[in-house]
């Protein structure tokens, strides 16, 4: 299995591999999104809520969480809902509603932020052809400064979705944090760190499971943020 970084086709790279890794300068070509908009997005990850639902007794994750529908070109953001997902997909926080905090509509509203989930719709659309989006978004921060942070707490998994895309906001001042996406149905796998801010990781979460390493202190404030945008065409996952 090869991590396939797109130099020109991204959706062409993402259907031949399952996974692709794009740049920013990639990202913000097909979100439309002029690099400098971005710049408007980092302070809202400054003031996310604690994570309530960590099993394992940790205190390093805050995060925040909104829900969108993509349909006909255009984005709308849905009523507020919980986080569920099936034990299946998630064996540590898996048949639980996790209500988060939403995400600051000043931030939903920038350019930015729009052009971003618009852009990805697209992409994905062009991989898998489907008239409707079912968006979930995560504001995660993984912060270091009382110890170990594990950004992917339930280990290795899929997420239940068609498509995922872990946007790397920030990352200062922390030691570990690899990704690790390894065939859904076979042996292979690659490895890799991404340090670049507005870099991209977009997965075929049926073809590819995923993890990230735990990440240490480095400095006196360190965090890694992230954006995860999950794209899932039959519906919001929910309790049966």
């Amino acid at each position: 299995m090869d991590l396939n970084r797109a130099d020109g086709d991204v959706a062409a790279a993402l259907r031949e591999g399952g996974c692709v890794l794009v740049s920013a300068q990639q990202l913000t070509h097909f979100s439309g999104v002029e690099p400098a908009r971005f710049d408007a997005m980092p302070p809202f990850w400054e003031a996310l809520p604690s994570d309530a639902y960590l099993l394992d007794g940790g205190s390093y994750r805050f995060r925040r969480h909104s829900c969108f529908v993509h349909e006909d070109g255009e984005l709308r953001q849905v009523e507020h809902r919980a986080h569920w997902q099936p034990t299946e997909y998630n064996a540590l926080h898996g048949g639980m509603e996790r209500w988060f905090e939403p995400i600051d509509p000043q931030l939903t509203a920038l350019p930015a932020w729009r052009g971003l989930l618009n852009g990805l719709a697209r992409l994905f659309g062009e991989v898998q052809s489907v008239s409707r989006w079912y968006i979930e978004a995560h504001q995660f921060r993984i912060d270091t400064t009382t110890g170990i942070g594990r950004p992917t707490p339930e280990g290795a998994h899929r997420d239940g979705v068609d498509f995922v895309a872990v946007v790397l906001v920030r990352r200062g001042q922390v030691l570990g944090g690899e990704t690790r996406v390894f065939e859904a149905e076979g042996i292979h796998g690659v490895r890799f760190t991404m340090s670049e801010s507005w870099s991209a990781l977009l997965l075929d979460d049926a073809r590819v499971i995923h993890e990230t390493t735990p990440v240490r202190n480095a400095g006196e404030l360190g965090m890694r943020d992230t954006l995860v945008l999950t794209f899932r065409r039959e519906g919001f996952q929910a309790p049966a």
